[in-house]
C-alpha cells in the first residue's frame, strides 16, 4: 500500500500520487475519506485539505484515463 511521506516537503504530495498504482490510489483516496470523516465525528476537526487530496487524486485518475484512451486509438 502507498504511503504518505509528510516529512519529505522536497518530495510533494502530487509527485507520491503519480507513483501510486490505480488500487492504491483508490486505496489511499478512500482512507482520506475514513480519516476525514473520523476527525470531523469523533475531533470535531473539519480539515479543509481532503478537499485538496480529492482534487489531486481526481487529477491524477483522468489524467491517466485520457492517457490509457490515445493509447487505444
Amino acid at each position: 500500500m502507498g504511503q504518505f511521506m509528510a516529512e519529505h516537503d522536497s518530495y510533494p504530495l502530487e509527485e507520491q500520487i503519480k507513483t501510486l498504482g490505480d488500487e492504491e490510489l483508490l486505496d489511499f483516496w478512500e482512507e482520506t475519506q475514513h480519516l476525514d470523516r473520523f476527525l470531523e465525528e469523533e475531533a470535531g476537526i473539519q480539515d479543509d485539505s481532503n478537499f485538496e487530496y480529492e482534487r489531486l487524486i481526481l487529477q491524477e485518475l483522468q489524467l491517466r484515463s485520457c492517457l490509457r484512451s490515445l493509447t487505444r486509438s
